[in-house]
């Protein structure tokens, strides 16, 4: 135990924001607001707190907020590894109410922060978080301490656990002649239309929302809703709960507007739509969701006529959050129409990542009518059992009789409870030669388990794989070569890395090591299309592109897809990469160079520009140390030496066939994705290019020559 500087506690007038939205009465007294270098006068213990207040947040830790000025408690020093005490000097209680915000950990006396007088606690609060997932944003809290005026007291905040959520964080502790929250603000609307729209302040104090019909809890989420000016509005969807009327309901820190949710308003597009697949930031041609965040691709499956894409979405904000299934559709992969929200959290839990399958046979006994029922099985993250078991992951299922439009969750649910504590995001498919569907899903420390069963409803443990993958598991077959006869079946998890093995339905048996699948920073959570008719015979892969901008509605995209092939190599057989074909309906001008001989001088691309590109490239090495392309001042280069190519950092193996390299590079506003020799290589990049963002460039260290050059103009996928 060391003792920190000593500086006084503050026992001053709070300043008249000190609230944020909130308005601090004058006869607030100040505890601490933690804006100083080190903690003054308190006492610190451990490992967990650091030598003085953090700057928001942490190396590792999802963002911090709800905190005010620059400063806070946050125990995350190093991770959740660390424990340790801070423990306040003496004070007087002389106020009725102690007021504060206090997040991270929800574990009693574990992650806590205490009020204790003559050493008894007397008032203990925790965070909100007891199981993986969840949110760093710190929410204000009260004791009424009316009985205890006139005593003295001190603060013990507290960091005992070293397992997730094994952190606190703690800001403005304020005595105060009023509590920090207010009765709860109110307001029905009856439902007319598809989206109930809410405007929201980057920034502004994160509240929950919660929407009921009747009693009946139908909507709950935390959105940074606007008390001023709006950023941008976010989107309710409510199509299903036309005809109700619903009471919306949200909390209210003191001094906050009485009428913000006078705002509201219903519709079937944002009042900012204006700009709506308009914005400068704005992919042309990968999936972005109209507002808020996405991120993991989900229940990627084909019916009648229709791609369908459902993805992670936080419908009311550009953080991660509120995790619901967002669902798009497309007929050509390339132009997508959103449908709303489909699953959506209730009391099992928000809605992880998860398959969907068309029920051709209606093993499930869901089909009521025509259409053939779509059946997504998804994760749940949420509910407790106890607070050293953390969160409860269960698998579940939701159907779809009008071709995904409308969604029932089974009654049943969930299909599968808790197996292990991180089990997640089921991949399902039917697997025709044992008659069955099958399951491979993540159940923690890179462990794979495969499960079968006859109805989606029952599931039977057939076989466990430690393969070194983590979450988000794939499975499937492919011909190497396109030979029908010859066959490997691929398993892999979220980073994409993959193994070749072979299956029977009820295990996979790897025959070989893991094998490197990109060589990017823009890919995640990849999945493939389940239900591509027989005539079409592709595997077709989309993946989370780990890219956004701060200034837009919206947060994080969808690769391109991909269309995956299995070839043979000198090191055996490889996944190859290629953009889907149907990228060819958005052509617009070509330019076409051939037979160019190229040094470090001259630039034959001079006036070819345009925000969205497909650039197919052959170079002739000869006897240049480097080629490559200068793409809106970004450099892809390839190393003849070392036989690597370079993007940003990121480096991967080329070999050059016949002393030359083909580049397939693929150019939008948040990246650029690159596919050498034929997909051999694949390196999808982050790369934020302004509004203005102009010009491409042909490099050549030393001579060497252009064999082709191809570059495609491409018109927006949102032009309607």
């Amino acid at each position: 135990m060391f003792r920190m500087s000593v500086i006084a506690v503050a026992m001053c007038l709070v300043l008249p924001t000190a609230f944020g939205q909130q308005t601090a009465s004058e006869d607030d007294i100040l505890v601490s607001d933690f804006e100083h270098a080190d903690y003054g006068a308190w006492t610190v213990s451990g490992d967990a707190f650091g030598a003085g207040p953090a700057q928001g947040t942490l190396p590792g830790q999802m963002d911090v907020s709800g905190f005010l000025g620059k400063g806070l408690v946050n125990s995350f020093v190093g991770g959740d590894a660390g424990t340790g005490t801070l423990t306040s000097p003496a004070f007087t209680i002389e106020r009725p109410y102690l007021n504060f915000l206090i997040g991270g950990g929800g574990f009693e006396g574990v992650t806590c922060m205490n009020l204790k007088v003559d050493d008894e606690v007397v008032h203990t609060a925790t965070g909100t978080n007891v199981q993986p997932g969840g949110s760093e944003r710190l929410a204000w809290h009260f004791w009424d301490v009316s009985a205890l005026l006139g005593r003295t007291a001190v603060l013990e905040i507290v960091d005992q656990r070293t397992d997730f959520w094994g952190h606190i964080n703690v800001d403005h502790i304020v005595q105060s002649k009023e509590s920090s929250l207010m009765p709860d603000l109110e307001r029905t609307l009856s439902i007319a239309e598809d989206f109930v729209f809410l405007p929201v302040t980057r920034g502004a104090t994160i509240r929950r929302i919660d929407v009921f019909d009747g009693k009946t809890l139908v909507r709950s989420f935390d959105i940074e809703l606007a008390n001023g000016p709006e950023d941008y509005w976010v989107a309710m969807e409510a199509g299903s709960l036309r005809g109700k009327t619903l009471r919306f309901q949200v909390e209210r820190p003191r001094g906050s507007d009485p009428r913000v949710l006078d705002r509201l308003v219903q519709g079937t597009l944002p009042p900012d739509a204006g700009d709506l697949y308009r914005e400068a930031f704005r992919p042309g041609f990968h999936f972005t969701t109209q507002r808020g965040w996405n991120n993991d691709p989900n229940g990627l499956v084909y019916y009648a006529g229709e791609y369908h894409l459902f993805y992670q979405h936080n419908p009311y904000g550009c953080k991660w959050g509120n995790m619901t299934w967002g669902h798009a559709v497309s007929r050509d992969l390339v132009r997508w129409k959103e449908l709303g929200d489909a699953i959506h959290p209730d009391e099992l839990g928000s809605i992880f990542s998860g398959s969907a399958v068309v029920d051709e046979a209606n093993t499930t006994g869901f089909q009521d009518g025509a259409e053939a029922p779509l059946v997504a099985i998804y994760t749940y993250a949420g509910g407790t059992t106890h607070a050293s078991e953390g969160k409860r992951f269960t698998q579940a299922l939701a159907y779809s009789n009008d071709r995904g439009r409308s969604w029932t969750k089974y009654a049943g649910n969930p299909a599968l409870d808790v197996l292990r504590d991180g089990n997640r995001d089921p991949k399902v498919f039917w697997h025709a030669p044992t008659g069955q569907w099958v399951m491979v899903l993540y159940l923690e420390e890179r462990e794979m388990g495969f499960y079968s069963s006859e109805d989606l409803k029952t599931w039977r443990l057939e076989s466990r794989l430690t393969c070194g993958f983590h979450e988000c598991p794939e499975l499937f077959e492919l011909p190497i070569d396109g030979n029908p006869d010859d066959t490997r079946w691929v398993l892999y998890g979220a980073s994409g890395d993959y193994l070749l093995g072979d299956f029977d339905g009820m295990q996979f048996t790897p025959g070989g090591d893991p094998v490197r699948f990109h060589y990017g920073n823009c890919f995640y959570a990849s999945q493939t299309y389940n239900n591509i008719p027989k005539e079409d015979g592709r595997r077709i892969q989309i993946a989370w592109g780990t890219v956004g901008h701060g200034d837009m509605p919206f947060n994080q995209m969808m690769d391109f897809p991909v269309e995956l092939t299995l070839r043979s190599t000198g090191e055996g057989p490889r996944l190859f990469v290629q953009p889907v074909r149907e990228i060819e309906t958005l052509y617009a001008r070509t330019h076409t160079w051939e037979d160019i001989a190229l040094l470090a001088s001259g630039n034959p691309l001079e006036g070819v520009s345009g925000p969205s590109l497909d650039i197919d490239v052959i170079f002739e090495i000869a006897e240049a140390k480097t080629v490559g392309l200068e793409i809106q001042g970004i450099p892809v280069i390839y190393d003849a030496d070392a036989k690597q190519l370079r993007c940003q950092g990121a480096v991967g193996p080329l070999e050059p066939v016949d002393g030359r390299i083909a580049l397939r590079v693929l150019v939008d506003r948040l990246s650029i994705e690159i596919y050498g020799n034929g997909g051999a290589l694949y390196m999808p990049m982050q790369a934020q290019f302004g509004p203005e963002a102009d010009g491409l460039k042909l490099l050549s260290e030393g001579e060497s020559r252009l064999v082709r050059l191809t570059v495609r103009e491409l018109n927006s996928a949102w032009e309607r």
